[in-house]
């Protein structure tokens, strides 16, 4: 089934990203690193894909009530999500952001991905790029050639040959003054916007995944065992303008830049 194969390939790429990173010792908190999330995902899924798999080929009841049960509370435990508001989400990954940003130099993990977030999404920092002041290189206090300056992956892209001190003090000026040299727009509401605009396409792939667990829910002679209401409220909620409510706040809670 999709899902073993999804969860194998999630546990795939953990046990190589995890291999990487022992080799690098790049991560002093060992459940904050990215390879360790991607293994603990894929254990998931594959587990709980399998028992479901196995109670629908043996007709196996208790397996199936497993599945069931496994699923009620994954869903559970992500419900409350949905009611959080806006500000406090922002609020979340805007003190994770900056304690990323606090040892940008010290986590390769983190220094790599959020390079890459702020190339791909055009924008810096957190909530705004004076969120890098918190980086003892880059705070306005320091001495060094990074001092109130800001990574390159901030600097907008406008020839082949990156200057890699082209946000030397950026944090000195005002937004304006920055528009043509960096991306003055936190990544939060870049990010943000991104999934408001590709929000079909994001709910298609969610469908993708749940649907399937549909059928689980009746044994071969077609008597309903598991109830499909955990779909059913999940499709109602995010196809409701509520349900798109906190994601259209977050995504245009911040200036553009």
């Amino acid at each position: 089934p999709l899902q073993i194969i999804l969860g194998l390939l999630i546990l795939g790429v953990g046990i190589y990203a995890e291999a990487e990173r022992q080799r690098h010792r790049t991560l002093e908190g060992i459940f904050l690193a990215p390879a360790v999330l991607l293994l603990l995902l894929g254990i998931t899924v594959f587990l709980v894909s399998f028992v479901g798999m196995l109670g629908s080929l043996r007709d196996n009841r208790t397996l199936l009530r497993t599945f069931f049960w496994v699923l009620l509370l994954i869903f559970l435990t992500d419900f409350p999500t949905f009611w959080v508001s806006p500000s406090q989400m922002n609020e979340v990954f805007h003190s994770n952001i900056q304690e990323g940003i606090r040892h940008y130099y010290d986590d390769l993990d983190f220094k790599n991905i959020l390079d890459f977030v702020q190339e791909k999404f055009s924008c810096c920092g957190g909530d705004e790029f004076r969120d890098w002041e918190v980086n003892q290189y880059h705070a306005c206090n320091g001495s060094g050639a990074l001092a109130c300056g800001v990574p390159h992956s901030c600097c907008v892209r406008g020839v082949r040959v990156v200057n890699t001190l082209c946000g030397y003090r950026a944090l000195d000026k005002e937004r304006l003054e920055l528009l043509g040299t960096i991306h003055v727009r936190g990544c939060i509401h870049a990010v943000g916007l991104w999934l408001k605009d590709n929000f079909q396409a994001t709910l298609a792939i969610v469908c993708s995944l749940l649907l399937p667990q549909v059928r689980l829910g009746f044994d071969p002679n077609g008597n309903e065992m598991i109830p499909g209401f955990i779909v059913e409220v999940l499709l109602g909620f995010l196809l409701t303008p509520k349900g798109r409510k906190g994601l259209d706040k977050t995504a245009t809670g911040g200036n553009l830049g």
